[in-house]
């Protein structure tokens, strides 16, 4: 394998990295232990919303950059998997977000009165919705396009991928609790009931108890994603009855539709938190290549990407 750089993680942060390099001239390889579609990116309501994820100062500035690379996807949904879609968010303030809410085009208070459900204040913006596997698909075919390559591929320590190129970038979400080690990764349990939509067309999203229940409903196609659960320490991946049961009443009081709509499926994703936030960091290895850390992106993974993808690609350089 001749190659500069080796991305270990084939989610939507390594895959959005490996771009990133390949498109600045780097020889790119990607390896993977899951295929894209059976990460945890491939989970995500997605939504762009910097949700759960710190340090706040610097994802603020990752996420408007991302917000700026998805609105130009927009222009092509069908190829991309990129939708700006009106909705809500409730029990929310401006005044209560960072700095970034400033620079977020019409997101804007609404009045008690156009809140939906029981809640008594929130925001309205149209927003970057994103299908994950047609967004993964599209990632991996720019990468190709760059002159990149995804290889299916379980390591046991960086190690192994540095016998192959001078720099490593440590993608592998909350794989890095056993890798690096770092111990300060916890996961936060995420479930998803995915029904027939029955001609909802705006999102809508709730904060509920403690960030442990959310309430939201993500319009795709083909398919109406209902949310959710964010329960830290919990690494159950089978989808849990009760808490389905629950995830689709909580839809039904905003739009009493839902409770009808048909079952397709259910989906539970590990989201990879990390005490004191993301991690972007180069270490030098003792063969004298970069190891680049890149990992720790909570529930927002898919919100950061390109911004946290491109302070990567700088550290890549050495």
């Amino acid at each position: 394998m001749n190659v500069d750089a080796i991305v270990v993680g084939g989610g939507v942060v390594g895959l959005t990295t490996a771009v990133t390099l390949a498109e600045r001239g780097r020889r790119v390889g990607v390896w993977s232990r899951d295929p894209a579609g059976s990460t945890t990116s491939a989970v995500a309501g997605a939504l762009w919303w910097p949700y759960r994820i710190e340090p706040e100062a610097a994802a603020g500035g990752w996420a408007l950059e991302t917000l700026r690379v998805f609105r130009a996807l927009a222009a092509d949904p069908e190829s991309t998997g990129v939708r700006l879609v009106p909705g809500v968010h409730a029990d929310t303030v401006l005044d209560g977000l960072g700095a970034w809410a400033r620079e977020v085009p019409g997101l804007r208070q609404l009045p008690p009165d156009q809140v939906p459900g029981p809640y008594e204040v929130g925001l309205a913006a149209r927003l970057p919705l994103v299908d994950m596997p047609v967004h993964l698909a599209w990632l991996r075919t720019r990468l190709e396009a760059a002159g990149g390559t995804v290889e299916r591929r379980t390591v046991a320590s960086f190690a192994e991928a540095a016998a192959y190129a001078p720099v490593v970038v440590d993608c592998t979400g909350l794989g890095a609790r056993e890798l690096v080690p770092d111990r300060r990764l916890r996961p936060v349990r995420g479930q998803l009931v995915l029904v027939e939509n029955p001609g909802i067309t705006e999102w809508f999203a709730a904060t509920g108890d403690g960030d442990r229940e959310t309430t939201y409903f993500f319009p795709q196609p083909g398919r109406l994603l209902l949310g959710g659960t964010a329960r830290e320490g919990d690494e159950r991946l089978d989808a849990d009855p009760m808490t389905a049961a629950r995830i689709v009443a909580r839809c039904a009081r905003i739009r009493p539709e839902i409770a009808e709509a048909r079952v397709l499926g259910h989906r539970v994703g590990l989201r990879p938190s990390r005490v004191g936030g993301v991690r972007i960091e180069a270490e030098r290895r003792a063969d004298g290549g970069l190891l680049v850390h890149h990992y720790g992106h909570g529930g927002a993974g898919v919100t950061v990407a390109w911004g946290c993808a491109r302070e990567a690609a700088d550290l890549a350089r050495g």
